[in-house]
């Protein structure tokens, strides 16, 4: 039976079905079903749930909020119709290891939607501009009273914009674009299960055109240990994650147990007075004398956040600092030997377009030249710091040339909020991308598989590095590791070791890592992952943008 088997027809696919359900933090997403006509019957092969990269803030208005839940469930449920009806009729008959194809299909229904929605646009901004015509016949006597008083603000502006430029419109996403990522990836997940192999090594041999790589490396984890809340009392804005990173010569497995060690340090060090005593941070000699005539520690941690991470409030920058390297020397670790820290800065949630600097503290504000001064100064007193995410806002391009010129051989760079659409990064010859040593990819909306292996092999090309990074609105479903092992990313950011939807991953990381030791394909990590920009580029120039 076995041997005849292998004459059978190849499994197509049969039937899509788009459902709505929730993600980790609540809001509904997409799941996307394969069924697949395996020796005439219909089998269900898999599943893959949709991260949203559904940003609201938490101090946002509650009509913005509202409007902001309408329009994810909007776009979820177009995405479910989209599935459901024009995506299940077109891709039938299909063989799920054909990935390119299917890919292609999806672009170009995708890009068909696209027109259809430019094509509506035009014909309302027509409409709009046919009524304003009839109802404006006749000229206002305050037209001129009116026109002078709005010179005096519009001067303001042109002062503000000759300081900084302006903000870069936010990317507007088709409703139901997350259709076409969800469906891609379901695909990839189909062909992997009926090739009898991990969905890693799938994607390993898409992007090397089926040749088996000898050796996989794994992505080394940034795991987010704090997030420093932006509300008063806290004083500090600037930090969004602290975030730690393994030294290649551990093991994933020895990593994460590092990571966890210096976790419920933590958690000790910031429990509330009364409660229990915070060892040596408080009651060493050597603490106390470290210690003395500095700003008290950071106060005590009041949640877990969305990321999977402690929440705690700090008044300066150095606060987090030196309280993650308390926590290393109490439990015996180093920083910048055993553990390296990396800060995702999210510079661009702290401009304040009125000055035209940055709100680093609460009544402190920096200019973009002074941002990148402060950043060098950081860095030279806490060389352990080896990454820094977003530390300026993607239109400030002089002063990303800057401050890799400056740091470019001491740290990582990365780019998060300029590369969230993997798509547009690869089609749009005039995105705005700053210098910088590498970019957090997310795999979101309308990205499909093959969009990602083709812009992490320019990556290659070019001696960036590649982060995976899972969004905000993150569901159980573990393809993110998967999607990063197979397209050989740097590293992943995956948020905190709390939360089920995140745990989940960094257990598939661990289970990854047992099988590739098993099989004897893990390649050792020897990165030097301070001399990047050394590495790649001769002295003194600086790291090409990303290529369009």
């Amino acid at each position: 039976a076995n041997y005849f088997s292998k004459f059978s027809k190849a499994p197509v696919i049969c039937k899509l079905v788009g459902r709505k359900v929730l993600d980790g933090v609540g809001q509904p997403t997409l799941e996307v079903e394969i069924y697949c006509t395996v020796k005439n019957y219909e089998k269900r092969i898999c599943s893959t749930v949709m991260s949203s990269h559904s940003q609201i803030p938490e101090n946002a208005l509650p009509e913005t909020t509202e409007a902001d839940e309408k329009e994810i469930n909007d776009s979820v449920n177009t995405a479910v119709e989209w599935v459901n009806e024009s995506l299940n009729t077109m891709l039938r008959d299909l063989k799920p290891t054909d990935q390119s194809k299917v890919d292609k299909m999806l672009g170009e229904y995708f890009t068909k939607k696209v027109e259809e929605k430019k094509e509506i646009q035009k014909q309302e901004e027509e409409e709009a501009e046919a009524t304003l015509a009839l109802t404006s016949c006749t000229p206002s006597a305050t037209a001129l009273p009116g026109e002078k008083k709005a010179a005096k603000p519009g001067k303001k502006v042109a002062v503000a914009e000759r300081t900084i430029p302006p903000a870069e419109p936010v990317e507007s996403v088709l409703c139901g674009s997350l259709a076409i990522g969800g469906t891609s990836l379901a695909i990839a997940k189909a062909g992997a299960t009926i090739s009898r192999i991990p969905l890693y090594l799938h994607i390993a041999l898409l992007k090397r055109n089926q040749n088996s790589p000898k050796e996989i490396s794994l992505p080394l984890p940034m795991v987010t240990l704090l997030n420093c809340e932006k509300f008063s009392p806290a004083k500090l804005k600037l930090v969004k994650e602290v975030m730690l990173i393994p030294a290649v010569q551990l093991s994933l497995k020895q990593g994460i147990e590092r990571v966890l060690d210096i976790q419920k340090e933590i958690m000790r060090l910031l429990q509330p007075p009364g409660k229990a005593p915070s060892p040596q941070l408080a009651d060493s000699k050597k603490g106390r004398a470290h210690n003395r005539g500095k700003k008290a520690p950071p106060r005590a941690l009041k949640r877990i956040s969305h990321l999977g991470c402690l929440i705690t409030g700090c008044d300066n920058l150095e606060q987090p600092l030196l309280l993650m390297q308390t926590a290393c020397n109490n439990i015996g670790l180093e920083l910048g030997t055993d553990m390296y820290l990396a800060i995702n800065c999210a510079a661009h949630e702290l401009m304040d377009y009125v000055k035209g600097k940055y709100e680093i503290l609460t009544g402190t504000f920096k200019s973009p030249d002074e941002m990148v001064d402060m950043y060098v100064e950081l860095i030279n007193k806490f060389p352990f710091i080896i990454a820094l995410i977003d530390p300026l806002r993607k239109e400030d391009r002089q002063q990303w040339n800057n401050i890799c010129c400056a740091l470019g051989s001491k740290c990582y760079l990365i780019a998060e909020d300029a590369a969230t659409y993997i798509s547009k990064l690869k089609i749009d010859q005039n995105i705005n991308i700053p210098t910088c040593s590498g970019v957090v990819l997310k795999y979101i909306n309308q990205t499909k598989v093959s969009d990602l292996i083709e812009l992490t092999g320019l990556l290659d090309g070019q001696r960036h590095i590649t982060i995976l990074g899972s969004p905000d609105g993150e569901s159980s479903d573990d393809s993110l590791v998967d999607l990063a092992v197979g397209v050989g990313a740097r590293f992943i950011k995956l948020g905190g070791l709390s939360r089920g939807e995140r745990v989940t991953k960094y257990n598939r990381l661990l289970a990854i890592e047992e099988e590739l030791a098993k099989n004897r394909t893990l390649r050792e990590a020897n990165l030097e992952i301070i001399a990047f920009a050394e590495e790649s580029q001769p002295k003194n120039q600086l790291p090409d943008a990303l290529p369009p």
